[in-house]
């Protein structure tokens, strides 16, 4: 599928050592036959690397299941581990241990870019504090009906990047009424209303799927959201029911 979104036009591939698929994107990748250096490649660090010794072998593990000669981003997929995600305990010591191994690899060519994701602004803050290479993004679940605006503007205000993944909420905008309305009204399809929508909050979505018709439909958004309808989108009810994801940490 990876091919298949390269000859579709995408260029930012983004992955993760936590869903155990980085050689296959690796193989995609070259099979994508476009130049590397044209593609924008993304994993993430597992949760669990809390110290620096453990997040220096896991990049370089990446490194070589990508079967790359760098990365363009790394990213600390959590700031807790997925077993203790949402927990009091915020890891910070864990963090400042993982974010020194990425600034090494960063500094070593390795990485040409790090930063974090689902950190909020208490994690953030203990990254700034103590970094030498500022983070580039903090990658978040953030789409119409679930927006964590405070955390959009302190990390804006940070001059750092929110990436937006699930950009349709893991499927659950296709049951909404007004959703459905207001795409029917632009003439287009929920999941590039969905997509629209954040990027006009500045964010960059990150939409999944492994349909080349859908991915050549997700890239197709060239249409604006008036100011109202864009209200509308900001104050829809919070999604609180994520069906069969609802068992994953970042839904719950």
């Amino acid at each position: 599928m990876v091919a298949s979104a390269i000859e579709a036009g995408y260029r930012h591939i983004d992955t993760a050592q936590a869903y155990e698929n980085e050689a296959g994107v690796g193989r995609g990748i070259k099979a994508g036959n476009v130049p590397r250096d044209q593609l924008f490649i993304t994993t993430k660090l597992a949760a669990e690397a809390k110290s620096y010794d453990e997040a220096k072998k896991a990049i370089d593990e990446s490194l070589a299941k990508l079967d790359l000669d760098y990365i363009d981003m790394m990213i600390i997929h959590s700031p807790q581990p997925w077993a203790n995600f949402g927990d009091d305990d915020r890891y910070f010591e864990g963090n400042l241990e993982a974010w020194k191994a990425l600034e090494e690899a960063y500094k070593d060519g390795k990485l040409r870019a790090i930063g974090l994701s689902n950190f909020k602004q208490q994690d953030i803050q203990n990254i700034l504090e103590n970094c030498t290479v500022k983070p580039l993004v903090n990658q978040v679940l953030a789409h119409a009906s679930n927006t964590p605006f405070e955390l959009i503007e302190f990390v804006q205000k940070q001059e750092m990047l929110i990436e937006a993944y699930s950009p349709v909420g893991h499927g659950e905008l296709f049951k909404n009424d007004e959703i459905k309305a207001l795409a029917d009204k632009y003439g287009v399809s929920v999941p590039q209303l969905a997509i629209r929508y954040d990027l006009q909050l500045g964010l960059l979505p990150l939409p999944k799927s492994t349909n080349p018709e859908h991915m050549k439909n997700n890239a197709d958004v060239d249409f604006v959201i008036s100011d109202e309808d864009m209200e509308t989108l900001k104050n829809l009810p919070t999604i609180e029911d994520y069906g069969d994801a609802s068992d994953m940490p970042v839904f719950q």
